[in-house]
């Protein structure tokens, strides 16, 4: 199998993972030094180390208690890179339903995801993620 497809099978399994609400097998995906940097200007956006995501994963992912799902709409590979158009779907604590749009790439090594950016509707994450919450 290519380094492409591969790397498309692994970006698979990350949203899996994420389905299943395993924080563990989320962290085990990054490498070492790998990085989520979250696009925008909300309570969320940012860039997170492995360190951090340890930190925060669990917490945002609790927020949905019958969990986020994600639909993968399609894959793009090239070198060491797959871009990833996805949907999620969830009820959050609030009693929001909250389903947004992505866009995300995300770079692989070694068989370990090194950077995965983000891009949603941030105006829907600032409304139902941050309760409609801005940074100062």
């Amino acid at each position: 199998m290519s380094e492409q497809n591969l790397n498309k099978q692994r970006t698979r399994d990350y949203f899996d993972a994420v389905d299943r609400n395993d924080t563990k097998a989320i962290l085990d995906i990054y490498a070492d030094d790998g990085v989520l940097e979250v696009m925008g200007s909300t309570l969320i956006s940012g860039t997170f180390t492995k360190s951090d995501l340890r930190q925060l994963a669990g917490a945002v992912l609790d927020a949905f208690p019958d969990g986020l799902k994600y639909k993968v709409v399609s894959l793009v590979a090239e070198d060491d890179c797959v871009a990833v158009e996805a949907q999620s779907s969830g009820m959050h604590s609030s009693g929001k339903l909250y389903e947004n749009q992505y866009h995300y790439l995300m770079r692989w090594r070694d068989g370990k995801l090194i950077h995965a950016k983000e891009y949603a509707d941030t105006e829907l994450a600032t409304d139902i993620l941050c309760g409609g919450q801005r940074p100062a």
